[in-house]
Parts: C-alpha cells; structure tokens; sequence
C-alpha cells in the first residue's frame, strides 16, 4: 500500500516554486524548486506529475489566496465604484503584503503553461468582480473598454502604486486611495 502523501510537502513544494517563479520565472528548474522545499526532486513529481501541473496548480492556490481576501467582504450592494475600490484596495493590500505571491501570479499569468482549463477554474471565485463590469458596463458608469483591457489597466497602474508602496512602506495607504483615483478616472465614463 502506497504512503499517504504528506500535505507539509506539498505545501513546501508550492512555497519554493512561489518564491522561485517569482525570481526566475516559469523557467525556474524543478530541481532547484525541489532543493528549496528541502526534498529530492524525485519526490516533487510524486505530488505533481510534470513541471506544468504544479505551475498550474501554483496558479490556482494563488488566486485562490487573493480570492480569500477580497470576496468575502465584498460589498455586494455598493456602487459599482465603491466595489471596484474594495478590489483595488484588495489588490493592492494583498500585493504589498506578499509581493513574491505577486510576482510569481503575475509570471504565471503571462506564461503559456498555464491551461486555460486553470484560468476558468480561477476564474470562477472572481465571478462577482466579472458581474461587476458587466453591470459597471450597462449602466454606462464605465467607459465602453473591453473588461480585459480594464484589467490590464489595474494590473499596470496596480503594480506601479505596488513599486512606489515596496519604496515607501510608510505611504502605503496615500499610494493606495492615489492610484485607485487614477485608475477610476481612466475607466470611469
């Protein structure tokens, strides 16, 4: 009988690809990602089958981590500004706070091994936020914009107030509130 595979593991497995995708990329050896989680690289393909499966799977844990923070208290009622703002500040509280997390998402996100089966499935606990532009949209609060082209937009705006928070920690909160009225002044109709 097979041992049971140890959670530990596959969590260290994750936390060294995280902080190694972040460094290095999609690009980053498994070896190297073994060797950081404290194991052989043999036994990190007994959690994940291929390089692609535990970037994939990276994927998903980081989504759902940011997912954590910003849905629950989503304010569901609120203006369609007052719920883009609660997701900047999410992004943006959530970013400063693991900044490797960040950077590791934001590799993935560009990378070509991530499945699209995966994006859906990350897809799925922001359904609200997707609801929110569609709504933003129909009642003409947003600009007529593509939603991906509004998220590219808090994707660069976000990581730029990001850089000058990592610069400045103590202006955290004054980059924050800056950067989200630049941003909903670019995509606010």
């Amino acid at each position: 009988m097979a041992r049971p595979l140890s959670e530990a593991k596959r969590e260290a497995i994750l936390a060294a690809a995280c902080k190694l995708v972040a460094e290095h990329g999609t690009g980053a050896p498994t070896a190297k990602i073994a060797r950081e989680a404290g194991l052989a690289e043999g036994t990190l393909f007994t959690y994940f089958a291929t390089k692609d499966e535990l970037l994939n799977q990276l994927y998903l844990d980081l989504k759902t981590d940011f997912a954590k923070l910003t849905v629950p208290s989503y304010p569901r009622d609120g203006s369609v500004r007052d719920r883009f703002e609660h997701f900047w500040n999410g992004f943006i509280d959530w970013g400063a706070k693991h900044p490797a997390k960040r950077k590791a998402l934001r590799q993935l996100a560009v990378s070509g091994r991530i499945t699209q089966e995966t994006r859906d499935k990350s897809a799925i606990a922001f359904a609200e936020i997707s609801a929110m532009f569609e709504q933003g949209h129909r009642d003409g609060v947003l600009k007529d914009q593509p939603q991906s082209f509004i998220g590219a937009v808090l994707d660069a705006i976000g990581t730029m107030t990001l850089d000058l928070i990592a610069q400045e920690p103590d202006r955290h909160e004054h980059y924050r509130k800056t950067g989200f009225s630049v941003f909903w002044d670019g995509i606010s109709a």
